[in-house]
C-alpha cells in the first residue's frame, strides 16, 4: 500500500514538474513534507484539466463521460472504496491527512464541467462564479498544508490570490484560449471597448486597452491576497511569496510588451524567476509583500 501510494505522490509530482513551472518552483521553497501534498493537489486539478482540454478529438458528451467516470473514482474513493488510478491515492492521503473541506473539491469538479459547455462568460460575476471551482478553491484547499495561525482570516486572502493567478494565466492565455473556441474575458467588457470575440487577433488599440484594463483588475486582486502571505506559517512564507512575485511577473511582462498578447506568450525570464526565489528565501518572515 505504502509503495502505491509513494508512487501516486510521485506521479504528481511529475505532472506538477512538467506543466505548472512557475509553481513548482515555488514549491521547492516549502519543508520537504509539505511538497508532497502541494503535489497532489496540483495533480488533482491538473488532471482533470486534462480531460477537458488534451483529449479535444473527442467530442463533448466523450469528454464528459471521461469527467464524470474519474470523479465517480474519486468519490468512490472518499466513500473508502478501493481506487484503481494513479493519481487518486495521494489525493485522498492528503485529503484525509489535513481534513480539506469535501464542497472545495466539488465546486471545483463542477467548474471543468462547465468548460465542457460553457465558451464564454457575459459579465466579470459570471467569470467569478466559475473562477470559484477553478481557482479560489485551490487557494483554500492548499491553506491547511501551507498552514496559518488564523486560519479564518487567511481565508480570503487565499482566495484572491486564486482569483489573481487564475486571471493572469486567463490574461497570458489569450490566443490559446481562442484557438480552444473559448473566451475567458468577460464579454461586457470587450463590449465596453468596442470590441466583440472576433476582434481579439490580432492585437490593436481597443485589444491593448482592454488587457491593460484586465491587468488593472488582476492587480486589484494581487493587492487583495497581499495580506495573506505574512499571515502563514514561516516555513511556507517564502514558497508563496515566490509564486505571488513570479505570477505578477507574468502581467511585468505583459505591460512591457505592450499589452500585445498576440506576438508571444509572456514568461518571466529563468535569470529573474532564480533571482526572485533566492530574494524570497532571504527575506525575513512576516515582511509585508511590496
Amino acid at each position: 500500500m505504502e509503495t502505491d501510494l509513494t508512487a501516486s505522490y510521485d506521479r504528481c509530482r511529475a505532472l506538477h514538474r512538467q506543466h505548472g513551472r512557475t509553481y513548482y518552483l515555488a514549491t521547492r521553497l516549502l519543508p520537504a513534507w509539505k511538497r508532497r501534498h502541494v503535489h497532489a493537489l496540483y495533480g488533482f486539478t491538473r488532471y482533470a484539466d486534462e480531460i477537458v482540454d488534451s483529449t479535444e478529438a473527442l467530442a463533448p458528451a466523450q469528454r464528459a463521460a471521461r469527467l464524470r467516470e474519474w470523479s465517480d473514482r474519486f468519490l468512490g474513493g472518499l466513500r473508502g472504496e478501493p481506487v484503481d488510478d494513479p493519481l487518486l491515492p495521494a489525493v485522498l492521503h492528503t485529503i484525509a491527512v489535513f481534513d480539506l473541506r469535501l464542497d472545495d473539491f466539488a465546486k471545483f469538479l463542477r467548474s471543468m464541467a462547465m468548460d465542457l459547455t460553457v465558451t464564454s462568460y457575459e459579465t466579470y460575476d459570471d467569470l467569478l462564479d466559475y473562477m470559484e471551482g477553478s481557482a479560489a478553491v485551490i487557494g483554500t484547499m492548499m491553506l491547511p498544508i501551507l498552514g496559518a495561525g488564523d486560519p479564518t482570516a487567511a481565508r480570503e486572502p487565499a482566495r484572491q490570490l486564486g482569483f489573481a493567478f487564475q486571471l493572469t494565466n486567463f490574461i497570458r492565455d489569450v490566443a490559446e484560449d481562442l484557438d480552444r473556441g473559448r473566451v475567458y474575458l468577460p464579454l461586457a467588457d470587450l463590449s465596453g471597448f468596442d470590441l466583440t470575440p472576433a476582434d481579439l487577433r490580432p492585437a490593436n488599440p481597443k485589444v491593448k486597452d482592454l488587457i491593460a484594463y484586465e491587468v488593472g483588475r488582476a492587480r486589484e486582486h494581487y493587492a487583495a491576497a497581499a495580506p495573506g502571505i505574512t499571515m502563514l506559517e514561516p516555513a511556507s512564507q517564502a514558497c508563496m511569496r515566490t509564486a505571488y512575485r513570479l505570477y505578477a511577473g507574468i502581467l511585468d511582462e505583459v505591460e512591457a510588451a505592450g499589452h500585445d498578447v498576440f506576438a508571444r506568450r509572456a514568461t518571466v525570464p529563468n535569470r529573474r524567476r532564480a533571482a526572485v526565489a533566492v530574494r524570497s528565501l532571504l527575506t525575513r518572515p512576516g515582511r509585508p509583500v511590496a
